[in-house]
């Protein structure tokens, strides 16, 4: 008879959360350290406890393997962490525990095997995560069917139950944490000219808004410009679950306030929002604040920020293009039941936000293939109203024959770009100074 693993993991995971559960420990290194203890000790227990009644046991070799598939079915994503360890992958999307599609960074999307024998051991196997992964513990439940977690340092999960037919995850793979401007002129999201600029205006202390749809790279894209601010500025991050990861890059980022937003239970208590975390951010001396996605009502609060102590500031919202922003800006200041005017708001987006930068996912076939790319299609100057209620606007950059942004306007704060080190000679109306990549 041959050692089945799927059956000792089975067998040996509820000993192991129920002796984590058991030893009541907080921090994440700590239950991480103290979990690889319990479960060698508990997987050595079930080896002798077989070999005693005579049952086939793991070999050396499988015993390493079983101890570690046991600890990756609580800390990591069990049989889908192999994909997320794969570089090249993009996406996981899971539609039941027998319909897995990866979504690679070239394009190419396949159907994978099983994530888990059964939608109720899916179920089961993502409460575990949720438990055990991320800052604080999430609830997973037909009472909380939701679940948006971020699990280690390169992914984020999504995971619904309840209201869909079968359980369903979304899993996200940061695939750029260290890019920076240079590499996204590499890739071709930039030029160099383009890259010049935006560098100068993060340095220049101007206040930026990313938009672009989803999967577009917007959050890639605020990591790159982050590696423009001095080491030693003072920066928050606030997020709804961590994804910019800026705090564990001592060697860019040394003064780093990593602000993560909690949930409630299922009664709200203990909920803490993006909303307070940003008016937080500024009692705590940051000099800029970055948030992750802006997306409900921390609008004001982020808006008040970049208006008064946080110049600098960046933060990236979801629009299908940049004529909509100053729309979705006002729905979204709304969103949580605050009366604002619109003419009030837009009068201080126009003191507050000073560059909107429109990202591009273009994702097609044509007679080379399959071509998957990302850019910036515009950058727009943002100004107090003029003659109309919206905020006045420079259309800095526009789409180019090829759809990347070309300069097409200077700005009026072009002389504290050049302040800041930017070369207006780069600044070529209707050129693309960096080629294809």
């Amino acid at each position: 008879m041959s050692f089945d693993p799927v059956s000792a993991v089975r067998e040996i995971l509820p000993r192991v959360t129920e002796a984590l559960d058991g030893a009541g420990m907080t921090g994440d290194d700590a239950i991480r350290e103290y979990a690889k203890a319990a479960i060698t000790e508990l997987v050595r227990e079930y080896v002798d406890s077989h070999a005693l009644a005579g049952k086939r046991v793991p070999s050396l070799v499988e015993e390493r393997l079983l101890t570690q598939a046991v600890y990756d079915e609580i800390f990591e994503l069990g049989r889908l962490q192999p994909f997320v360890n794969d570089p090249d992958v993009e996406n996981i999307d899971v539609n039941g525990c027998d319909q897995v599609w990866i979504t690679y960074s070239d394009g190419r999307k396949v159907l994978g095997p099983p994530c888990a024998d059964s939608d109720e051991e899916l179920v089961e196997n993502v409460r575990r995560w949720a438990a055990y992964q991320g800052q604080t513990a999430r609830d997973f439940s037909i009472a909380r069917p939701r679940l948006h977690l971020s699990v280690g340092h390169r992914t984020r999960m999504a995971a619904l139950m309840g209201v869909t037919p079968r359980p369903s995850l979304s899993i996200r793979r940061h695939g750029m944490l260290d890019a920076d401007l240079d590499d996204l002129v590499l890739n071709g999201t930039v030029d160099k000219g383009l890259r010049a600029f935006l560098g100068a205006a993060v340095r220049a202390h101007k206040d930026i808004v990313i938009t672009g749809g989803m999967g577009d790279g917007k959050t890639t894209f605020a990591r790159a410009l982050a590696g423009e601010i001095d080491p030693d500025e003072r920066i928050a991050t606030v997020e709804k679950e961590y994804e910019l990861f800026l705090h564990l890059q001592p060697d860019r980022h040394r003064d780093v306030l990593a602000l993560e937003a909690r949930e409630g239970n299922t009664e709200g208590l203990g909920e803490i929002t993006m909303h307070q975390l940003i008016e937080d951010a500024l009692r705590f001396n940051a000099r800029r604040i970055i948030v992750g996605e802006v997306r409900g009502d921390e609008m004001v609060p982020m808006l008040e920020a970049m208006n008064t102590g946080g110049n600098g500031s960046i933060c990236t919202m979801h629009a299908d293009s940049a004529d909509q922003v100053f729309a979705r800006m006002l729905i979204l200041a709304g969103s949580g039941g605050l009366a604002i005017a619109p003419d009030t708001l837009f009068c201080t987006i126009g003191m507050a936000v000073d560059f909107v930068i429109h990202l591009r996912h273009e994702l097609r076939h044509d007679m080379e293939g399959l071509i998957n790319r990302r850019y910036v299609a515009e950058v727009n100057e943002v100004l107090p109203p003029g003659d109309g209620i919206e905020p006045a606007v420079n259309h800095v950059y526009v789409p180019g024959l090829d759809g990347r942004a070309v300069p097409n306007t200077i700005p009026q704060c072009v002389d504290e770009l050049v302040a800041a080190g930017f070369d207006p000679d780069m600044f070529v109306p209707r050129a693309w100074s960096g080629g294809l990549p």
